[in-house]
């Protein structure tokens, strides 16, 4: 099976990152792996990695000459893709050696038409101390609640995805939805909701297949976490307009941080009281209202 791994792209800021990526890809265990690069809207990304990577048989290189946004740069890559796997990954991510073999393996053993794995972090500024893991996926991390062992998901994140190539194509993939993408996170999970709808078939995560995602010192100011949550709520409430079957997930990991995360963190700090613990529960409480509020907002916006 051919697998075909799109990595967008769109700033020179972020060129070493980037070819860090594409070099782990080049340097998978899995044999069959093809590289689909989108640049997006910048012709100076576009020149480099074509000197760069051009003369690669197994890299594809497209460039988007406006500014496609990020929704229409995986679907994109997915119509450039000759794959029957298309995998997706972020140009700020470092796979794993063995991550196109972990998909791959997952993906027959269970017949699936989609499969994701564990998104870990790497703090490039230092750790975030004071972040409690229950609220890792505002930095795009595999969260304190997330599923531990390989089963059946709604949708992993979308650094760590991939799709039946036919699937997704019939599916339209991702859509946009009327919403302004620059307001609406985790975009894979309208797509993987409406593709559970229509196959009866959600993703099958694998944590074995790894992919390290950098954190940015800025991902790990708080007023930028704050603002993150914010709009994490705001794209849930969106999410559920778009497609009411895409909640679930959210209740379960809401009723778990209530009744199982917060008192746990209480308990723990009661017995061994600790200045980290303070700071992480004091920020949990913080991003919950935060989170609360974009959902609210977002009701008042697609009631």
């Amino acid at each position: 099976m051919k697998v075909s791994v799109i990595v967008p792209t769109y700033s020179m800021d972020r060129y070493d990152d980037f070819c860090e990526c594409v070099d782990s890809l080049l340097a998978q265990t899995y044999d069959d792996v093809e590289v689909v690069i989108i640049v997006d809207g910048n012709e100076t990304v576009h020149e480099r990695a074509s000197q760069d990577y051009g003369d690669h048989d197994d890299v594809v290189i497209y460039a988007s000459h406006d500014d496609a946004g990020p929704l229409k740069r995986a679907n994109m890559g997915a119509v450039q893709a000759s794959g029957e796997l298309v995998a997706l990954t972020d140009d700020d991510a470092v796979p794993s050696e063995t991550w196109v073999e972990e998909l791959v393996d997952a993906y027959e053993r269970h017949d699936a038409i989609a499969v994701g794995g564990r998104i870990e972090p790497e703090w490039v500024a230092g750790e975030a101390e004071f972040l409690p893991e229950e609220f890792y996926f505002l930095i795009g991390a595999t969260h304190r609640g997330f599923p531990e062992e390989e089963g059946e998901v709604r949708n992993t994140f979308g650094a760590n995805l991939a799709f039946d190539r036919d699937v997704y194509l019939k599916l339209g993939g991702i859509k946009q939805g009327g919403i302004d993408p620059s307001q609406v996170q985790g975009r894979e999970t309208e797509f993987c909701a409406r593709m559970r709808k229509a196959y009866g078939k959600g993703v099958i995560y694998t944590p074995d297949a790894v992919v390290s995602h950098k954190i940015y010192e800025y991902r790990t100011e708080p007023a930028w976490l704050v603002r993150r949550a914010f709009w994490q709520g705001y794209s849930k409430r969106a999410m559920e307009h778009l497609v009411p079957e895409s909640s679930g997930e959210e209740s379960d990991q809401l009723r778990r941080l209530l009744f199982e995360f917060i008192p746990g963190r209480i308990w723990r700090l009661l017995t061994g009281p600790s200045e980290t613990k303070v700071k992480q529960l004091a920020m949990l409480f913080v991003l919950l209202a935060a989170t609360g509020i974009g959902y609210l907002y977002g009701i008042l916006r697609w009631r």
